[in-house]
């Protein structure tokens, strides 16, 4: 029911003077719940790409790929520092050393934010030897970073402090999230609320799988793919095999999105997400034709809009 204006107002100074004759004040009366932040905006899918089309062309200048170790990963991380220095955020450059090679991690911390409520964000840069490493996992990497560009533009002041990172190594064994955490004190630890992962968000035959692990960062991903009309099924296949798995394993709450990667999509896949069923997820995992035509822009766009939200709901 929808009350006039003049019933509005009357029903306003009854509760008023309800509440003043309680013993309370007017203030008490006239209070209202606060109205929640403001949405996440959305992700132009387009700028996402535009990302993808650098990670392309800096592993084409590079000997065909953007390898731990190699100069296709430090010129990718270089380019997502850049971007991320020129909007407002302070980064820093963590090195360490795997199978005889240096490798890097970059952190990206937005200004302002409780420090002691820790929201990351993070996704791995480096990719195999043998492509491009686009989808896998190029896709995360430009879908975390744009999400992050768009708190940068929209001069977003969440209650928690925001943390965002790309990875290296990841394809040798988690070895820069595994570096990263394992230097973190016991305080550090307890002061990240959660950590969102995203790998391989763009696969050509796409599934929409949604990680199991924190109950409500699970819930917040779920709710968004509902919200659009997705269904969702638990990730399976990347289950502890990605960054995720080094916070997981000291005890911090995890979560994340993954649209496949070589098992085969089935029959019932197929008939809720559309694709090819019998054929992988992604015919190009770990392969040289994972390059920028190796992409589904809708996967990608709907992945970049729910780590967005995700972002927005869980740090608010």
């Amino acid at each position: 029911m929808k009350l006039s204006v003049s019933t509005r107002a009357a029903t306003a100074g009854a509760v008023a003077m309800v509440t003043l004759l309680a013993g309370g004040t007017l203030a008490d009366a006239t209070t209202t719940t606060p109205p929640r932040p403001a949405a996440a905006p959305d992700i132009p899918v387009a700028d996402v790409k535009a990302h993808l089309t650098r990670f392309q062309s800096i592993a084409t200048a590079n000997g065909g790929n953007r390898a731990h170790g190699r100069p296709g990963y430090k010129a990718s991380l270089d380019y997502v520092k850049a971007k991320l220095d020129a909007a407002g955020f302070t980064t820093s450059v963590q090195q360490f050393t795997s199978s005889g090679r240096t490798g890097y991690n970059l952190v990206a911390d937005w200004p302002g934010g409780d420090p002691g409520q820790v929201l990351m964000v993070g996704a791995h840069l480096d990719g195999v030897s043998s492509g491009p490493a686009i989808n896998d996992n190029g896709s995360g990497s430009a879908a975390v970073l744009e999400t992050a560009l768009a708190v940068a533009r929209t001069q977003y002041r969440p209650t928690k402090h925001l943390r965002f990172a790309w990875w290296g190594a990841e394809e040798l064994g988690l070895v820069g999230s595994r570096h990263y955490v394992s230097r973190l004190t016991t305080g550090d630890r307890n002061r990240i609320d959660g950590y969102l992962n995203l790998d391989m968000v763009g696969s050509p035959n796409a599934g929409y799988f949604v990680y199991d692990d924190d109950p409500a960062i699970e819930k917040t991903f779920k709710d968004y793919f509902a919200g659009i009309g997705v269904p969702t099924e638990p990730d399976t296949e990347g289950d502890g095999r990605s960054d995720h798995a080094s916070f997981k394993n000291a005890g911090i709450p995890v979560g994340g999105l993954f649209t496949g990667a070589g098992r085969l999509k089935s029959a019932a896949q197929a008939a809720k997400w559309g694709g090819t069923a019998g054929r992988a997820f992604d015919r190009c995992y770990h392969s040289s034709c994972d390059t920028t035509a190796n992409i589904d822009d809708t996967a990608l766009d709907r992945n970049s809009d729910a780590i967005a939200h995700a972002v927005w709901e869980l740090s608010a």
